[in-house]
This record gives structure tokens, sequence and C-alpha cells, in this order.
């Protein structure tokens, strides 16, 4: 497994383990691939994802936006992954409903500093938009936070800091 796609699960893990707003909402989201700047998802659409005319309720493609812009940050190799200064969702179509899986790809637009900007897009089975969001991150203090890293151009290998497998 390359080394990008390893430390994002395991920023998402702590998310997971921190027994927050992610584990109760989304606890079942899976990446399925991150190299750096790019966080791809997959989540089965569960009862408690709905809104009340049994369809995913807007509140979760707002949360994933938040968190998955954060993964987006952290596939640059940063542990701690800012905090929100904006956030802005747009929603196309229904996004699914029970059963259903809804996919996500996150990618940084730009990284520097101070600010990270992220986009998330949204798709159902059959690949058809279903939503996107923007992110916008205060990065400033979370790059040299211990147990970041650098990742090589194609994030396969960690060349700066500890690889843990």
């Amino acid at each position: 497994m390359a080394a990008c796609l390893r430390f994002t699960r395991r920023v998402w893990k702590s998310f997971i383990d921190n027994k927050g707003h992610d584990a109760q909402c989304f606890p079942d989201l899976v990446i399925t691939r991150a190299t750096p700047g790019l966080v791809e998802t997959k989540l089965k659409i569960e009862p408690y994802n709905l809104n009340r005319v049994g369809t995913v309720h807007g509140g979760l493609i707002m949360s994933l936006t938040d968190t998955l812009g954060s993964l987006a940050v952290a596939s640059k190799g940063q542990y701690m992954t800012g905090v929100s200064t904006d956030i802005s969702t747009s929603f196309v179509r229904p996004a699914g409903r029970d059963g259903d899986v809804l996919y996500a790809t996150a990618s940084i637009t730009a990284l520097g500093r101070n600010l990270a900007y992220t986009r998330v897009d949204f798709k159902n089975k059959d690949g058809d938009l279903v939503a996107y969001g923007t992110h916008t991150k205060y990065v400033g203090k979370s790059s040299s936070a211990p147990n970041s890293v650098k990742f090589s151009e194609d994030g396969e290998k960690v060349i700066e800091g500890v690889d843990i497998e």
C-alpha cells in the first residue's frame, strides 16, 4: 500500500478514535485511494443519513465536505489538518437513498503557508454529480505538527518524517 494512502487512513482513524462527530455520522466511510492532494472515498448510505423524505440529508453532505477537505490536507502529509474558515456546498440532485453508495473525491485546489483550499465532488453509483463543496482551512500552525510527513511526488514513499506501517 502506498505511503500516502496508509498515512491518510491513519489520520482518518484518529478522527474515528476521537469518537466525535465523524464517528457518529459516517463511521463506515472508506478511503479507497489517496495520492498527494487527492482522496477518493465511498460511503454506504444508512437510515440515519437520511432526511424525512428518505434521501440523503444535506447535513451529511456538508459534514463530509468538511471532513473530506481535511483528509485532502492530510494527503499532503499533514497529520493535523487545521481549522475551517469557510465552507460551502451546492446540491445538484438527490444524493441517494438507504443502501445506496455515495462516492466522493476531495482535492486540494491550493495550499499555501496559511490557507488550504479544497473541493469535494459527490457522485452517485452512475457517476452523476449530486453535490459539490468547497472548504477553506487555516493550516498555518498544522504543517509543522509532530507526526507530519513529506511524500514522494507520487505518494508511494515517505521522504521526510516517520512512515508507520
